[in-house]
């Protein structure tokens, strides 16, 4: 029998080691939004500085109220926009998703693997390729400069990913539960709504939390879609405030980081169910 003694000198090198690379880590992701940081604080006269201090000695908060308040730069209206189109696409995708799922699971039908396979796929194509064909499509119905012409994008994008991971997380639900609740007289929907979702509630927040970061962060298609600046999301208005001879670095940088607030704000409050959901949902698949 070993000694506990000489195992915790074994595994002390180890602990450093891993230690030391998840600081250096740390320290790589950290940087570049400390950086961001540094320039949002600098006042324009001093934005080229080459100081090293993260809180610059003339720092200022003018950029976070130009950002704010600025006319030309509706900033609270793109966030608003941005907001509904990534609420409304994540309570969409999580109910199609989850009927989809369950379907998966729990029944067997023609061309269900060919179907499931289906999904993957269209996760290989990227978004840019799909571009032109959907403007056509949106174009032909009426749905450009509309908040329906860019949900209905993002809802088809998250579905796939979704049904994935519901579906292997629903799979480790034992049908015997279900079962007794069918011979105590649940419907399907009683069943489903009192029974399975309740019990997936860690791999429904990780589809969720997906589809709202999809949503919010996406550029390409709401660029094309949605041309009007008063329908704008967050990422295209901030785009639009750079140009070609010259960019107010620091306004941008203070936009920025006021657009990455909410997520931040969203996954800390779910960071716990999203390690859950993501680790038992894909014990099958």
């Amino acid at each position: 029998m070993r000694n506990p003694r000489f195992e915790r000198r074994d595994t002390l090198p180890k602990m450093i080691f891993i230690y030391a690379v998840l600081t250096i880590m740390f320290v790589v992701d950290i940087y570049p939004v400390l950086d961001i940081v540094k320039i949002s604080l600098r006042p324009y006269s001093s934005l080229f500085s080459s100081s090293l201090n993260i809180i610059p000695a003339d720092a200022t908060l003018e950029n976070f109220r130009t950002i704010l308040t600025k006319p030309d730069t509706p900033f609270l209206l793109w966030m608003k926009n941005s907001f509904i189109i990534s609420m409304v696409t994540a309570i969409f995708g999580v109910v199609l998703s989850t009927t989809a799922a369950y379907s998966y699971s729990r029944y067997k039908f023609i061309g269900r693997n060919v179907s499931m396979t289906s999904f993957l796929l269209t996760q290989i194509f990227p978004a840019p390729m799909t571009l032109l064909p959907m403007y056509i499509l949106l174009r032909k119905f009426g749905l450009v400069d509309h908040f329906t012409g860019i949900i209905i994008p993002y809802v088809a994008t998250a579905v796939p990913f979704s049904v994935w991971v519901l579906k292997g997380y629903f799979d480790t639900i034992p049908a015997s539960i279900e079962e007794s609740a069918h011979m105590d007289g649940a419907n399907l929907f009683q069943i489903l709504t009192r029974i399975v979702i309740p019990l997936s509630l860690p791999a429904l927040g990780v589809v969720t939390l997906n589809s709202f970061m999809m949503a919010w962060n996406e550029y390409a298609v709401a660029r094309v879609v949605l041309t009007n600046n008063g329908m704008k999301t967050l990422p295209v208005g901030l785009v639009g405030m750079t140009g070609s001879f010259r960019t107010d670095w620091g306004i941008y940088s203070a936009g920025s980081l006021l657009a990455a607030i909410p997520v931040m704000i969203l996954f800390m409050s779910m960071s716990k169910v999203l390690i859950n959901g993501l680790t038992l949902g894909g014990v099958k698949g």
